[in-house]
């Protein structure tokens, strides 16, 4: 990832430290981990973990408000409506640090979030960016139950192939695309594309064209 200059969407993790150290990728926090690390402590400070995950769960109102819109009404409703209510969080964050001693159970959770606040405001300055990592997190799952193929991958050029192959089903798992119809479109017309048109066969790009060519055919006339 040396030459990747866009955002990171991930938790705590320190592996991922080195990854961002010393280039140009910004980091973003999740707040599905976040939350996660309140629910853990539930048992040992109730009142503050449903309140904390009251909070958490007011933003993600406002996540499904904005998931149809476009990037730019997305952003802005995020700055109207999420940015009050992080600054509020924070407050109790700081407010509920106060009243545990370090070693509490409850007290690992407000230190995750504060020392990961700046990470985890990172989405309301972008409407690009999601709110948690959960779409890499259930493909990573995909990847964990095959892992004993991937020992039989060959070599790295085999490894790579394979990860490009899962990226691209992936993709279309999420866009709704058959895998099996794209790849056969895909591996028919690739020999014959130009460089410079490879990103319109990406899958996004692809079902945006198929779409448009069901009303023309859904317009023809036969007699």
């Amino acid at each position: 990832m040396k030459d990747y200059d866009q955002v990171l969407v991930a938790d705590a993790y320190g592996g991922y430290n080195g990854v961002v150290a010393g280039n140009q990728i910004t980091r973003a926090g999740c707040w599905a981990h976040l939350r996660r690390r309140f629910l853990d402590a539930e048992k040992a400070a109730p009142e503050i973990a449903r309140e904390a995950v009251a909070r958490v769960r007011a933003l993600y109102t406002i996540e499904r408000q904005a998931q149809d819109r476009t990037m730019a009404e997305r952003l802005a409703l995020r700055q109207k409506e999420s940015v009050p209510l992080l600054a509020e969080l924070h407050q109790r964050l700081l407010s509920w640090k106060e009243q545990l001693l370090p070693r509490h159970p409850m007290a690992e959770a407000l230190h995750y979030a504060l020392s990961q606040w700046n990470e985890l405001n990172v989405f309301v300055t972008d409407g690009a960016i999601p709110i948690d990592n959960n779409v890499s997190e259930r493909e990573m799952k995909r990847v964990v139950l095959t892992r004993k193929n991937s020992l039989f991958v060959g070599n790295p050029r085999g490894g790579r192939t394979a990860a490009i192959l899962a990226s691209l089903t992936s993709t279309c798992r999420r866009h709704e695309i058959d895998p099996q119809v794209y790849l056969t479109q895909l591996l028919v017309n690739l020999p014959s594309v130009p460089r410079r048109q490879l990103a319109n066969w990406l899958p996004d790009q692809w079902k945006q064209r198929q779409s448009a060519l069901i009303p023309s055919v859904e317009n023809l006339r036969f007699t």
